[in-house]
């Protein structure tokens, strides 16, 4: 059944957030109209997003601000206000509202990461920091909050128009891997290797050369290489992991290993038979349309077939540039959208959805797949242990799960040696899948 819609003006922002609430959130089919009489005389499900209220509305009604109506991009001033027991944006007073706050201008500020268009302050990478973020501010980051939204908004609906059946939604669950590095030892080249034991020798580090030395002699399997074992729980568990891998030239951020290596290409060509991979654009190559073209390419050469799939390394993505290089270089589909020093949702939201580039005021074909934690995050910027690794993870997991939406995971090869610094991390690893699963 489907919905009608007066606005004042139709513009390409308020088509994409309805969009993305009405009809991907709530399985709700939806047309606009701005004439007056043609809204009254509809005989269906009716909505009126407007300034202002009729003295008799003869439907739902929800009061907007100006956001939606815009095509610049302007500093917002954004009050924060408690609404139930969480908190929202854009807060609108008009009695006959069926919300308090704006939704739809809320949802389009946060999803279209507007904020990262405004003047800000990036970290030492050159990358957006959480703190600057509203939902930081409302202490809802780790909250998706469009999602908790839409159900909220699916209810009002329902409930005046208990005709309509919005769409069942199922919880879903990506477990993806960055290969930064696919060998702790291996495959280094002569000058690296030799000057990893001149390094270990001066620190008067023997465990670590003993460890080199039996890799290299192959007397013990390269701590690195768990490749094996994320195979094996692909099989026993059935999922299906997602890869991305690290194409670029050796750099101080940079260090897998050669592209022109040939068991490395022979690991790429193993790990393509099971799963999908995409590239891993370098940390060299931020904003560099051509570096990140011949990643691609090189990637593309060994697996025999086109890479669509995209995750900048250090999670390097500056809007709307990052994004804009990508589809002009045929990339469809990007999981980069989330932050290495904070868990939780950059863009509130826990489902796929379209880039919508506010610079060029369209939505764009580009598949924005967020994830919600990374293992470096708890380890190196959260500082926590394996214990308090896995409560946050099921806080997380249980978030997701009660909007049925996506769940991805972001975890590296080197975390499941379960050595040094990541000793007892392939134990949580599988206590983290098997809570998701389970």
């Amino acid at each position: 059944m489907e919905m009608l819609i007066l606005v004042p003006k139709i513009t390409n922002r308020l088509y994409y957030i309805f969009e993305l609430l009405f009809k991907e959130e709530l399985g709700i089919d939806f047309k606009f109209t701005i004439d007056k009489d043609v809204f009254l005389s509809y005989e269906g499900p009716k909505f009126h997003y407007d300034r202002m209220p009729w003295d008799e509305e003869p439907g739902l009604y929800q009061q907007s601000v100006k956001l939606l109506f815009e095509r610049d991009i302007f500093d917002q001033d954004l009050k924060i206000f408690s609404y139930e027991e969480s908190k929202a944006i854009y807060q609108v007073f008009n009695e006959k509202s069926i919300l308090p706050f704006d939704i739809f201008a809320a949802s389009f500020y946060i999803i279209s990461r507007y904020e990262e268009y405004l003047p800000h302050v990036n970290d030492q990478y050159n990358r957006f920091q959480p703190k600057d973020s509203i939902l930081y501010e409302m202490e809802m980051i780790e909250k998706p909050v469009i999602n908790i939204w839409a159900k909220t908004l699916g209810e009002f609906i329902t409930t005046r128009y208990p005709e309509i059946n919005l769409k069942k939604k199922t919880f879903r669950f990506v477990p993806t891997y960055d290969i930064d590095a696919a060998w702790a030892y291996k495959n280094k080249g002569l000058f690296r290797t030799t000057s990893a034991f001149l390094r270990d020798m001066l620190r008067f580090e023997k465990k670590e050369i003993k460890e080199r030395w039996e890799v290299l002699r192959n007397k013990k399997i390269d701590p690195f290489d768990t490749f094996d074992y994320q195979i094996e729980l692909q099989k026993e568990l059935k999922i299906k992991p997602l890869y991305f891998i690290l194409c670029g030239d050796y750099n101080t951020n940079d260090k897998n290993i050669s592209i022109r290596n040939k068991e490395f290409q022979q690991l790429i060509k193993h790990i393509g038979d099971y799963a999908l991979v995409g590239i891993h654009p370098s940390f060299n190559s931020f904003l560099k349309k051509n570096v990140i073209k011949e990643e691609i390419q090189r990637l593309s050469e060994v697996l025999k077939r086109e890479v669509t799939m995209s995750r900048q390394h250090f999670l390097r993505l500056s809007l709307p540039s990052s994004y804009q290089i990508l589809i002009e270089l045929d990339i469809t589909d990007d999981y980069t959208m989330g932050y290495a020093s904070q868990a939780g949702f950059r863009a509130g939201y826990a489902d796929t959805f379209q880039f919508f580039d506010l610079e060029n005021d369209m939505k764009t074909k580009l598949n924005i797949h967020p994830f919600a934690l990374m293992d470096g995050t708890m380890r190196d910027y959260l500082d926590l242990d394996v214990h308090e690794s896995y409560e946050k993870a099921k806080s997380l997991i249980d978030e997701v799960k009660n909007v049925n939406g996506t769940f991805i995971l972001l975890w590296h090869n080197e975390t499941l040696s379960g050595e040094k610094r990541w000793e007892g991390w392939i134990t949580l690893y599988r206590k983290i899948l098997d809570y998701i699963l389970n």
